[in-house]
């Protein structure tokens, strides 16, 4: 039996010059893909003389059948609310009316194009503007909660990742048990922590995966936020602890600078100091997960060769046991 094509195997560059076509964007016939593993994201040079379009505009065409149109939209118009809310956010463009197009099987929007760099987090003058910007993120995140995306928690980016994992077999049985076994231990650290948080912890809309790629730093203009395709539901800390990076001595002076920055626009719950490991923990079960779902993609196959042989599964144990006395550990605080 003959394997399903991979859905993008149909996204040919003339199919993307075709959707952009259609929605009265002509190209000058320069295409070049950015750096992208879940959807695909080309930047394109346009002929229009448009005043209200740029020149250079950035196309995603959304992986199919991983978001539904009214998550996209949430994502739009939170990315539209921080706009309007003068945070520097990249918006897609409304073209002829609506953000959000359809074009022979595919959903894609088109962003204005924007340069930038990886932020220095070894400054701690940038971490600390960081945070003042997050926190701004975070006041237009607690205005209205997502009624479509998913949150962030135990389940959705730990049981559900489990079974999903053992549903598929992709873990070798020669370490599936361990590997299971590590997972409850792991598991209730997790639980125990979020059950002592949400008994009075707010969620609010987030970035999501808020790594260093995603935060662009220009001279002039400082950090702005790109690519919200993970946005979700959970706690503030979710969008800071990624930002954190070295030894326990090192991540609680990074810290510091963060929340001197993020405190002086908006009030942090140090409470949620005790979530730091355990969404870590999650995070990683959840890669897990996401790389395991994507092994129909020949792109991931290409940059992902490791993942599934029995070195990975072991390693991922290794890194769970870690996490399992990281998380008994007392919590890090600024």
């Amino acid at each position: 039996m003959t394997p399903d094509p991979h859905p993008y195997a149909a996204l040919t560059p003339e199919l993307i010059l075709d959707a952009l076509a259609n929605i009265g964007l002509h190209s000058d016939g320069r295409m070049m893909a950015l750096s992208s593993y879940e959807n695909r994201v080309l930047r394109i040079h346009l002929e229009n003389d448009s005043q209200d379009t740029p020149r250079i505009v950035v196309a995603k065409f959304y992986r199919p059948q991983r978001w539904s149109d009214a998550e996209i939209q949430e994502e739009h118009a939170f990315s539209q609310a921080l706009v309007a809310a003068e945070v520097p956010a990249i918006a897609p463009l409304s073209v002829q009316g609506q953000t959000l197009h359809h074009h022979q099987g595919f959903a894609f929007s088109v962003s204005p194009w924007c340069g930038g760099r990886r932020p220095d987090l070894e400054d701690w003058e940038t971490l600390e503007w960081i945070g003042r910007l997050m926190a701004r993120v975070h006041l237009v995140g607690a205005e209205a909660p997502f009624l479509h995306r998913p949150h962030i928690d135990p389940h959705t980016y730990g049981w559900a990742c489990r079974d999903q994992l053992m549903a598929e077999q992709h873990i070798p049985l020669e370490i599936e048990r361990t590997w299971n076994a590590t997972f409850e231990e792991a598991i209730q650290g997790v639980e125990s922590a979020w059950q002592a948080w949400a008994t009075e912890g707010r969620v609010l809309r987030l970035h999501g995966d808020c790594h260093p790629g995603n935060i662009l730093w220009t001279p002039d203009q400082g950090p702005h936020f790109v690519d919200l395709d993970d946005a979700r539901m959970g706690p503030a800390i979710q969008d800071l602890w990624m930002l954190l990076n070295g030894d326990r001595r090192q991540c609680t002076q990074q810290l510091g600078a963060v929340l001197e920055g993020y405190e002086q626009m908006r009030a942090f719950d140090r409470r949620e100091l005790a979530l730091i490991e355990p969404l870590r923990t999650l995070r990683l079960i959840h890669y897990s997960f996401w790389l395991a779902s994507r092994q129909n993609d020949p792109a991931f196959v290409q940059s992902f060769p490791w993942f599934g042989t029995l070195s990975y599964w072991q390693e991922q144990v290794s890194t769970l046991r870690e996490q399992i006395d990281a998380m008994q550990q007392s919590p890090l605080t600024a």
